[in-house]
C-alpha cells in the first residue's frame, strides 16, 4: 500500500505562516507521511494568459493551506482543480474558506487523516478571452471574475449574453461574474446576495450601474455567458481573477465565461458550521428577536 502524501501551502511573505508550516511539515514526517511544502507565490498579471503552477504533486491525498482566503484561492487555482481535498486554515480570525483556526490545527489534522472530515464539492467558473476571433487567455477561479474600468476611466458599456439571447448592456463601472463560494467577496460589497456556497449557480452584479433597475441577477450553473464592450474606447479595462491575477481588455475582446469542469473538495470537520462562520464575519447579532417583547 503506497504512504499517504500531503501538500502544504503557506501564506507568501508570511513568517509565522513559514513557521507553523514547518512545524507541520516536521509532525506530518514523524508520522510517515511524504510532504511537499510551497510558498504561495505572488500572483502577477497574465501576460500570455498562462495558468499558475504548482511544485505539489497533483497527487498529493490531501493540501493543507496556512494563512487565510486568499491565500486558499490561490491554492484552489493551483491544485485544487485537480481534485485533491483541501482543508484551509486561518493564522487571523475566521475566514469564509479558512474556517480553522490554529488552534484547532492538529486535532483536526488528525480527523483528516482519520477520514472522518466533512467533503464539501464547490464549483469554479472558467472564463476565456477572444481576440479577434483567437483565444489569448484562459483562466479558472473558485470566487469571481471581474471586469472593471481604469480608476479615472468613465462608465463602460458591457454587452452581455446569456447562452446566445442578449441579456442587457450593462453601463457601470464593471461587472462581477461570482460563484456562490464567491458571493461572500466582492459580489457582496457591491449589493449582490448571498448564496449557500455549495450552490451550483452563477451571479452577475454590475458595480456602481449607471441605471438604479440594473439589478444582480443569478443565473443557472449551464449558462454560457459573453461579454463584449459596447463602444470603442481607449480607457483600460481590466478583467481580474479571484482579485488576484489581471488581464488587460482591449476594445474589441470578447470575454466567455462558463462553469468549469473541474471542482474544489473543501475539508471541515462536522461540527463547522457555515452560518456561524457568517454571522462571525458579517457581524450579525446573535440573539433572538422577538415581536411580542416590543
Amino acid at each position: 500500500m503506497p504512504s499517504a502524501s500531503v501538500g502544504i501551502i503557506y501564506k507568501h511573505h508570511h513568517e509565522p505562516a513559514k513557521s507553523e508550516a514547518k512545524k507541520l511539515e516536521d509532525w506530518f514526517k514523524k508520522k510517515g507521511i511524504k510532504v511537499f511544502s510551497e510558498e504561495m507565490k505572488a500572483a502577477e498579471s497574465l501576460h500570455k494568459g498562462l495558468e499558475e503552477s504548482s511544485d505539489i504533486p497533483k497527487t498529493v491525498d490531501w493540501v493543507v493551506v496556512l494563512g487565510g482566503d486568499g491565500t486558499l484561492l490561490g491554492a484552489a487555482r493551483r491544485v485544487g482543480r485537480y481534485g485533491v481535498p483541501i482543508l484551509g486554515v486561518n493564522l487571523g480570525g475566521l475566514g469564509f474558506l479558512t474556517g480553522i483556526t490554529l488552534e484547532r490545527l492538529y486535532p483536526v489534522i488528525e480527523m483528516m487523516i482519520e477520514g472522518r472530515l466533512e467533503l464539501e464539492t464547490r464549483i469554479m467558473i472558467e472564463s476565456k478571452v477572444l481576440r479577434a476571433g483567437e483565444e489569448v487567455c484562459r483562466f479558472q477561479v473558485l470566487n469571481d471574475v471581474v471586469i472593471n474600468k481604469g480608476t479615472l476611466a468613465r462608465i463602460i458599456d458591457l454587452d452581455v449574453t446569456i447562452n446566445e439571447e442578449f441579456l442587457t448592456t450593462f453601463r457601470a463601472d464593471g461587472l462581477i461574474i461570482s460563484t456562490a463560494t464567491g458571493s461572500t467577496a466582492y459580489n457582496l460589497s457591491a449589493g449582490g446576495p448571498i448564496l449557500y456556497p455549495t450552490m451550483e449557480t452563477l451571479i452577475l452584479t454590475p458595480i456602481c450601474p449607471f441605471a438604479l433597475t440594473n439589478r444582480p441577477i443569478i443565473i443557472p450553473d449551464s449558462a454560457i455567458i459573453q461579454i463584449k464592450m459596447g463602444k470603442e474606447s481607449e480607457e483600460t479595462v481590466l478583467l481580474t481573477f479571484d482579485g488576484q491575477v489581471g488581464f488587460d481588455l482591449h476594445y474589441g475582446d470578447e470575454v466567455i465565461i462558463y462553469k468549469s469542469k473541474e471542482k474544489i473538495k473543501l475539508l471541515s470537520p462536522k461540527d463547522h458550521s457555515y452560518f456561524e462562520v457568517l454571522r462571525t464575519k458579517l457581524m450579525w447579532g446573535g440573539a433572538t428577536y422577538n415581536h411580542a417583547d416590543h
